[in-house]
């Protein structure tokens, strides 16, 4: 019988119930590590107060899940880059052209995720108090 490689991730065994169990607490491991992070806990608490507001201001459940879910892409993004950017430190810490495209590609994508949100929820303030 031969013994199991230390090296491999044992995640990768389990089935069914027990791997869907396993992977709730890796992901909740994962919203810890992201509370972390500075601009994902800044985030977290702007989502805090638009995610309630935009059921107030919306008018249908779309608009609702547009306004909540635009904010929501945020922090998948924000959460994204920070693992860019902890897979890239766990490389090394000496600066590379590569490592900084890596990062700087991650940043671009949390930018475009903010000035989305950004101008849904512009256009729809804009609808509410105009309206």
């Amino acid at each position: 019988m031969s013994m199991p490689d230390p090296l491999v991730n044992p995640q990768k065994s389990r089935r069914g119930a027990a791997r869907l169990w396993r992977a709730t607490f890796i992901s909740l491991d994962g919203l810890r590590a992201g509370w972390g992070e500075t601009a994902f806990r800044q985030e977290t608490f702007v989502a805090a107060l638009l995610i309630p507001t935009s059921f107030w201001i919306a008018h249908d459940w779309v608009e609702a899940a547009l306004l909540a879910g635009s904010v929501v892409l945020v922090l998948i993004v924000e959460l994204l880059n920070a693992a860019v950017e902890t897979a890239i430190d766990r490389i090394g810490p000496e600066w590379h052209v590569l490592s900084k495209r890596a990062k700087d590609l991650g940043s671009a994508a949390v930018l475009l995720a903010l000035l989305l949100c950004g101008g849904i929820w512009l256009a729809a303030l804009w609808e509410f108090f105009s309206g």
